[in-house]
């Protein structure tokens, strides 16, 4: 059992397991490696090996009566196990209280293996309640021992973890890179679980990027691979989920171009483009084919239940809802979310439910469906104020960005127009988010500055600034955004000129172009 999952042998390992099957139920407690045992089974059964429920069955063979006449290694196998057990019944700060018992010991027993494996499953606790920082910290700590016991693939295993971290802290390069670092390792393993984590979070990273074509090919991928596991496996349902909303971005494209030819014909009644009804028809395909993943996630989920699976189904529903103009249905989706994650106190999960809440009501303002606008409006500023809420307990970048981005775009609609307090907001959100995301969170930003940079002078920016009115942002982000307001002003003075730009203000041209770019006034593509 141990040579098998260290080497990653998984298919091999899994048969033997098969063979002995039998001996789950005759495990006898007092054996002097039973509790090793314990531990060994629930690192299979982490890589797919049954379900949660064996590792359930073989501690109960272990009362605390008996405990406590165990040796100090062999109690914390034990408790290894308990955390994994929490971890898998979604209970994230019970698992990080076992793990925490168990890490006490570290110096005492000298386990570098049983440590590395307690360091990897404490991040991933830490992880689904958006402590990235600490997440990584357990991550990195558990490579290190896995390498110290020259098991190059088991800290491979480990460093897909890193990887995703890494992503969340939105350094996309360094995240990159560990995966490429990984897939070289486990490339001739038969581990398809983690090889389907690989290629799903390549498509997470790729689908952030606005790279939807190589973010829908990984995510193939990693469905590929999950089924080789298990055709229901929950894993397999989160991809289809992803690959849902990736497709909805995609849609979202067609979308634009549908609004944009209506635009046109408005203008010039004679003309009809030849390829409209092949742009509707690749929309109502994709949107056809998301909410098809949707239903298939969540059969999946209805035999494998996870809490935070089944909540991502219907936020993603609520998104296509949305899309499509049905706002009541988004709205009732959007409600079940919250539900679901206000059972077990994820703050991730309510902050995404309560943000998509806030996205409603301002639409059902704009659209002014009812004749008391201030409902919608009071109602969207609610919903937001508690999602800022929820998402300040994390260290989730984007989650934070959304969140403080549509308290802004609250502030700022036609009811409230608060201009000042939507500018705060703004510089919070600008601090979390930033070029590298390509997707919705960033297009929601630029809509935001839009509306509160372009209605603030240049004197009230600069005002607010003196008087310490930056939000979170750092003193680089302020010399950016400082260079957006000053240099495209200067640009046209000098006859739009990049090169005396750069001349004048003693700064390289690369800085000023880069600097119109943000500001919207120069293409990337341009040269001066």
């Amino acid at each position: 059992m141990r040579e098998d999952i260290i080497l990653r042998r998984i298919r091999s390992g899994l048969s033997r397991l098969e063979q002995h099957g039998s001996y789950w139920s005759h495990i006898n407690p007092a054996g002097h490696n039973s509790p090793q045992f314990v531990w060994r089974a629930a690192q299979w059964v982490d890589v797919g090996y049954r379900d949660i429920g064996l590792v359930r069955q073989l501690l109960e063979a272990f009362p605390a009566a008996l405990r406590r006449d165990l040796t100090l290694h062999n109690y914390v196998y034990i408790r290894v196990a308990e955390g994994l057990s929490a971890l898998y019944d979604e209970e994230p700060d019970l698992a990080i209280a076992h793990f925490n018992v168990v890490l006490q010991f570290e110096e005492e027993l000298g386990d570098p293996e049983l440590f590395a494996i307690a360091n990897f499953w404490k991040a991933r606790a830490q992880r689904s309640k958006g402590e990235y920082e600490d997440a990584l910290d357990h991550c990195i700590h558990g490579r290190d021992l896995a390498r110290q016991c020259q098991f190059d693939r088991m800290a491979a295993v480990i460093q897909t973890l890193e990887a995703w971290l890494y992503f969340q802290k939105g350094k996309h390069k360094d995240a990159l890179r560990i995966l490429d670092e990984t897939i070289a390792v486990l490339s001739e393993t038969d581990d398809a679980l983690v090889l389907g984590n690989i290629e799903s979070t390549y498509g997470r990273i790729f689908r952030q990027e606005g790279r939807y074509d190589r973010a829908i090919e990984h995510f193939h991928r990693a469905i590929d691979e999950y089924r080789k596991v298990d055709p229901l496996h929950p894993n397999l349902a989160r991809t289809l989920s992803n690959i849902a909303y990736v497709k909805r971005l995609v849609a979202l494209e067609f979308k634009r171009k549908i609004e944009a030819d209506v635009a046109r014909r408005r203008n010039i009644p004679a003309r009809t483009p030849s390829d409209a009804a092949a742009i509707r028809e690749q929309f109502t395909r994709l949107r056809d084919e998301a909410f098809g993943h949707l239903d298939e996630a969540e059969a999946i989920y209805q035999v494998h239940p996870n809490r935070r699976g089944a909540a991502t189904v219907h936020l993603h529903r609520a998104f296509l809802h949305l899309d499509s103009g049905s706002l009541d249905q988004a709205g009732d989706e959007a409600l079940a979310t919250f539900a679901i994650g206000e059972k077990k106190e994820d703050h991730i999960m309510m902050a995404r439910a309560r943000i998509f809440q806030c996205m409603v009501e301002n639409a059902k303002l704009d659209e002014g469906l009812e004749d008391d606008p201030r409902h919608h409006a009071q109602a969207a500023l609610d919903y937001i104020r508690d999602a800022v809420e929820f998402a300040g307990s994390t260290q989730n970048r984007r989650l934070l960005g959304r969140a403080h981005t549509w308290h802004g775009l609250t502030l700022s609609n036609e009811f409230f127009n608060q201009r000042e307090a939507a500018l705060a907001a703004y510089n919070i959100a600008n601090s979390h988010l930033d070029h590298r995301f390509h997707d919705t969170a960033w297009e929601d930003l630029q809509v935001l500055k839009g509306r509160v940079l372009k209605a603030a002078s240049v004197d009230e920016v600069l005002l607010a600034w003196s008087q310490g009115a930056v939000g979170d942002k750092t003193f680089k982000q302020i010399s950016e955004e400082f260079a957006e307001l000053i240099i495209p002003k200067v640009w046209a003075n000098e006859g739009r000129k990049v090169a005396r730009v750069a001349a004048k203000l003693s700064i390289s041209p690369k800085k000023v172009r880069r600097a119109l770019i943000r500001a919207g006034v120069l293409n990337a593509s341009s040269a001066d």
